[in-house]
């Protein structure tokens, strides 16, 4: 499996990354056959966060890492500082009170990568910086990210740790898919659109894709008639983006993979440094992610499957422009 490196660690991250919000103790055969079948095709990096399943996510994965006694294999990535009830959190004190649980949950001394999950644009980045170094400094983080945090503030990070030789984010995990989002699907978050796929390709900044096969939108099972998921009607039910599912179907066809293959093959072609989060459950849907990361797709390619231009397109002996 392809792999990428990012800053401040010495393990490389697999391009696929395994989450886990579905995770605990009362599906932990599942969810050991989920893990150990996705290492051995390749995967290294598991996706938790304080947040999921009230730590039951974190704790089942620690149990497998303690029955495996493979912590050292792991690249773990959790998130903290989520906003709760009374709002955003996004403060040195609820990053150690989170890290700190988290920490505990998963039966280890330290996290490979730590994203904050959410912005507080009102906290200046400044003392964000400065607590996430500090638990760095105390080992506790390998290094630091933000999840669902704009290029704008991403930069602003960036700049001040710079400017105060610190270390600043070394990845960003928002969403990018190859159907685009008409609004967050959850309040908060963030979805990389081209603007920002630029700055990640100016910056060659790591993104680690949430949603990156859009939960299910290219799998065939929705068409503009079938509407009862109403998150993913409210989200990517779009002309433009029935458009770009023909337009994965037709690639599909071309190289022998499903269209949702193409859809992940989209996240990992991109020209800067990403990873797919995927939430498989079975053997199956490994298989097919394990397929869709091996899809090489052209500069070309990409655009075409965005905005139906300039791909030539040769099916079946025959060639034709092909866009929409």
């Amino acid at each position: 499996m392809r792999t990428i490196r990012i800053e401040g660690l010495e393990k490389p991250v697999s391009c696929l990354i395994q989450g886990s919000d579905y995770f605990s103790m009362d599906i932990y055969d599942k969810v050991c056959g989920v893990l150990d079948a996705f290492f051995k095709i390749g995967g290294n990096t598991i996706d938790t966060a304080h947040v999921y399943g009230g730590g039951n996510s974190e704790r089942t994965i620690g149990q497998w890492m303690k029955d495996r006694g493979n912590r050292s294999d792991v690249v773990l990535l959790t998130k903290g500082a989520h906003h709760d009830s009374s709002g955003p959190r996004v403060t040195p004190e609820a990053i150690a009170s989170d890290l700190n649980e988290s920490l505990e949950r998963l039966g280890t001394d330290y996290v490979d990568l730590y994203a904050l999950h959410r912005d507080d644009p009102s906290v200046p980045v400044g003392a964000i910086i400065e607590a996430l170094n500090a638990h760095i400094a105390a080992g506790r983080i390998k290094a630091i990210g933000a999840s669902n945090w704009s290029v704008q503030r991403l930069q602003e990070a960036s700049d001040y740790a710079a400017a105060h030789g610190l270390t600043g984010f070394s990845f960003s995990s928002p969403n990018l898919s190859l159907a685009k989002a008409k609004e967050p699907f959850w309040a908060g978050c963030v979805s990389a659109y081209a603007d920002d796929c630029a700055w990640h390709e100016r910056n060659r900044f790591p993104l680690l894709s949430w949603s990156s096969q859009a939960r299910g939108f290219f799998t065939g099972r929705y068409t503009p008639e079938v509407t009862d998921n109403t998150d993913l009607v409210r989200v990517f039910y779009s002309d433009d983006n029935w458009a770009r599912l023909r337009r994965a179907e037709m690639l599909g066809k071309q190289k022998g993979a499903s269209a949702i293959q193409i859809a992940l093959a989209y996240v990992l072609n991109q020209s800067f440094p990403a990873c797919a989060l995927i939430g498989a459950q079975t053997p199956e849907e490994l298989e097919s992610c394990r397929q869709g990361a091996d899809i090489r797709l052209t500069r070309e390619e990409l655009h075409w499957l965005e905005y139906g231009e300039g791909h030539i397109l040769k099916i079946a002996g025959m060639s034709s422009a092909a866009s929409d």
